[in-house]
């Protein structure tokens, strides 16, 4: 079916936020909650002795402390999506973490002198999960799903005079979940107040019916809350690009009880992508005569785009492909606490792999991600639902789906709409529904939602029953046909699509841990070890997946393709596929980054096909195999260089060329299978298109253990309290040469103007407390997360380990 025709036309995106003025205040709740696990029959009342509680800062993740333990999350279920046709007993699921069960909050709150038609809000970015909000022991809101955003007015529950007590109730259900959902508060809190007529949470919209490279014609809708009898307001709204010049005005009256429409020109208009993230704003203010009522700052982006039969997407006029990855919302060792250091340390990373889209499986993203991908130039899929009204957890989504699936989506959708970064909007993942004569019905009715709330954007949704999908007719609901896990299915999937493209909306599924490599090295779907572990190979899928090479070839063969989400960018809390039936494994296998944040070997066979303007050589495996001597041990390697020669010790392997066969790995690796293991040095000499040497990658064989290596991912950090430092720990030997056996126990200390935060191995079978300074190495290495203070000063960092000299680092915190 034929996209919307507002899909096609020329957009321009905001993002909503608030800004300080004169009358509008927005605040952070971050301190002064005390939490405690366990229900309390009068945990909303005011008079409630608190004191014994926890102190804690929000966001909170009351979970990730653990301990783990396998029994936290036992199940016997069948997972459909992975092919199961009958129910076993699964461990780490979720994590292996104590999510499930009730946890109470409570803060005092101080709300500023209201006056006569002040207003005083309460916006939740997200809180894990069926939260009740009570404002002096009255409840004031309850909202189930723990990932989306919403508000609630508190003005008629204020008291007059004295304190006013915020409390929220919170329950995470036993089998609600197939990743680790998190616990808590786990999203900032917001208090916003206004004195008089006022714009809404979410109450901007911006579209443009046009766009060029001379000029765009903007479009803001602006709800406005006035007070009954309010007469003579006026909009008055500057356009202002990133320098703060202004390049438009308007000023509008406004229409009492409907939204007011504002239009612009603005020329010469520098256009929104991933690789120049070019942001305006916008400054609306609402006038009463000449006193200004309220301010109202909306940032966003211009860019147009359109998904074309027969031609695929592109964006300002552009014909690209995707090349995104599926992320879910854990933040690895700081657990599902949302932190703005440590999403855009994720996306830096993602960034210079040559990433350009982000998936948010399989839920509403944090506020801050889509902030993130906005500044730093990610196209985003925004997802809602891994159910419908069909469950696949006991306690999932579709005990809510009746009543509450538009309440989620209108909120995702006002949210979210003015986001440049959003391109599409997905209304489920893998729902079993694709199997019901109602799923059609079911899609229509969500699409036809979200078209209402922003006819701008496309809605699709990842589809894993293929021949379902077809059968009963949902791939042909929606805009954009969505597709897991199906390369070998694409051509015949087009001939049956009116739509005339597809998308990889969830690919590869492979797995592997950081440095272990296991032999013989074959291709293989749900291999195990006895170690728990999977091999960096990069040759080993679950049953319904396929290795990268595979998805890579039918999208650059297949110009209907629009692109691909790999399952996933990094690995995650639960899941531990495909060990959830062997304990200890609480943690996925699937990330092309691990847990801690460390690219495995998967991330340059990304890298080299998707970041074309920077070289890319990598080769592996380490080359430290005592008691491989003589024995077999390939050798590859990941380039976007065309050809290149292996020597072992000096002695040439022979030179490999990329080539189209019937085999998809010798397009995109070249490799060396016979290779005999020695001790001492393989190098690698890539070659350009013209035949010339153009660079060398060289691993050599270590020697023992001698000292540890501190190297940080940045050399300064800012003093807010909130910024993190990821400083990742190689225990080297004499020559400077990684130790990939190395499993010493470090430990850390940090002082002067920061402090230690958390850390991880990336190791899924690890079952050390992130929240302790010190962990065994993985493979040589760890990651420990240092947090910056409030004051202007040095960090020191120090990590010691028997037997090894010591690391130190040193960084600088600025204001």
């Amino acid at each position: 079916m034929p996209l919307p025709k507002p899909l096609a036309a020329a957009l321009l995106l905001a993002a909503s936020l608030p800004a300080a003025a004169q009358t509008r205040q927005e605040t952070l709740l971050t301190s002064n909650w005390k939490f405690t696990k366990g229900d309390q029959p009068n945990g909303a009342k005011p008079e409630l002795n608190d004191a014994k509680w926890q102190t804690v800062r929000v966001p909170h993740d009351w979970a990730i402390s653990g301990p783990f333990d396998g029994k936290n999350d036992q199940q016997v279920v069948k997972i459909e999506q992975n092919g199961e046709k009958q129910a076993s007993l699964k461990s780490g699921r979720t994590g292996g973490l104590p999510f499930v069960g009730v946890g109470w909050y409570r803060r005092p709150l101080t709300v500023p002198a209201l006056g006569k038609d002040g207003r005083a809000v309460l916006l939740f970015d997200g809180a894990m999960s069926n939260a009740r909000v009570y404002l002096n022991g009255k409840e004031v809101m309850f909202w189930p799903y723990g990932y989306n955003s919403f508000s609630v007015d508190i003005t008629p529950y204020l008291q007059a005079k004295g304190a006013n007590t915020l409390a929220v109730r919170l329950e995470n259900q036993p089998e609600a979940s197939r990743w680790y959902p998190g616990a808590g508060l786990y999203r900032n809190v917001h208090l916003i107040t206004t004195l008089g007529a006022h714009v809404p949470v979410w109450g901007t919209y911006l579209t443009t019916p046009e766009v060029s490279a001379t000029s765009a014609t903007v479009k803001l809708r602006t709800k406005v809350d006035a007070p009954t009898g309010a007469t003579g307001l006026k909009l008055q709204t500057e356009l202002r690009d990133a320098a703060g010049a202004v390049v438009a005005r308007a000023t509008t009256d406004v229409v009492a009880g409907a939204e007011t429409e504002q239009s612009f020109t603005v020329a010469a208009p520098k256009l929104w992508s991933p690789e120049t993230p070019v942001l305006y704003s916008a400054e609306t203010k609402i006038l009463n005569g000449s006193t200004v009522q309220d301010t109202y700052r909306t940032p966003f982006g211009i860019r147009s785009f359109k998904f074309e039969k027969d031609k695929g997407f592109s964006l300002n006029g552009q014909p690209r492909k995707f090349k995104g990855v599926c992320n879910h919302h854990d933040l690895g060792p700081l657990g599902a606490a949302i932190n703005t250091a440590a999403l855009r340390h994720q996306l830096a990373i993602l960034k210079d792999m040559g990433c350009d889209a982000i998936r948010t499986s399989h839920n509403m993203p944090a506020p801050e991600l889509m902030q993130l991908c906005d500044e730093m130039g990610f196209m985003v899929m925004v997802e809602s639902f891994d159910e419908w009204k069909a469950p696949k957890v006991k306690n999932g989504y579709s005990q809510y789906f009746d009543q509450w699936v538009e309440k989620d989506l209108t909120n995702m959708v006002h949210r979210d709409r003015n986001h440049p970064s959003a391109i599409m909007w997905s209304i489920g993942n893998e729902v079993p529904d694709q199997s019901s004569p109602n799923g059609p019905a079911i899609a229509k009715r969500l699409q036809d939602i979200v078209h209402r709330e922003d006819p701008t954007r496309p809605v699709t949704m990842g589809m894993d029953r293929y021949d379902d999908d077809f059968k009963y007719g949902i791939a042909a609901v929606l805009d954009i046909p969505g597709f897991n896990y199906k390369p070998h299915r694409y051509a015949d999937a087009i001939t049956k699509l009116p739509q005339g493209f597809l998308l990889g909306s969830e690919t590869a599924s492979t797995v592997s841990s950081r440095g272990v490599y296991k032999f013989p090295a074959e291709l293989a779907k749900d291999k195990q070890y006895p170690d728990n572990q999977s091999s960096s190979y990069d040759l080993e899928a679950c049953r319904w997946s396929q290795i990268p090479d595979i998805e890579f070839a039918a999208q650059d063969d297949l110009p209907y393709t629009l692109g691909e989400f790999v399952w996933t960018g990094f690995d995650y809390l639960g899941e531990p596929t495909p060990y959830d039936e062997k304990w200890p494994s609480h943690s996925s296998y699937f990330g092309i980054i691990d847990l801690a944040g460390q690219p495995k070997d998967r991330y340059y066979l990304y890298r080299a096909r998707w970041n074309p303007t920077q070289p890319t050589l990598h080769l592996l495996p380490h080359w430290t195999w005592a008691g491989r001597e003589g024995q077999t041990t390939p050798v590859f390697c990941y380039t976007n260089y065309p050809s290149a020669e292996l020597f072992v010790n000096g002695k040439s392997q022979g030179r490999q060329t990329k080539s189209k066969t019937d085999n998809p790995q010798t397009r995109y690796r070249l490799e060396w299978p016979e290779v005999k293991y020695q001790p001492g040095t393989i190098k690698v000499v890539a070659y350009d298109a013209q035949g010339k040497a153009a660079a060398t990658e060289e691993v050599r064989t270590a020697g023992a253990p001698h000292h540890i290596k501190l190297v940080t991912d940045r050399p300064k950090l800012t003093a807010d309290g909130q910024d993190l430092a990821y400083i990742t720990a190689r225990v080297e030997d004499a020559q400077g040469t990684l130790c990939p056996d190395a499993t010493n126990e470090l430990r850390f200390v940090v002082s002067g103007g920061g402090s230690f935060r958390a850390i991880g191995n990336g190791d899924a079978t690890n079952l050390e407390a992130f929240q302790q300074p010190q962990m065994h190495a993985f493979q040589g290495q760890l990651v420990a997360i240092v947090q910056a203070g409030t004051a202007a000063s040095t960090v020191q960092v120090k990590a010691t380990a028997a037997g090894l000299k010591d690391g130190t680092l040193a960084l600088p915190t600025t204001k």
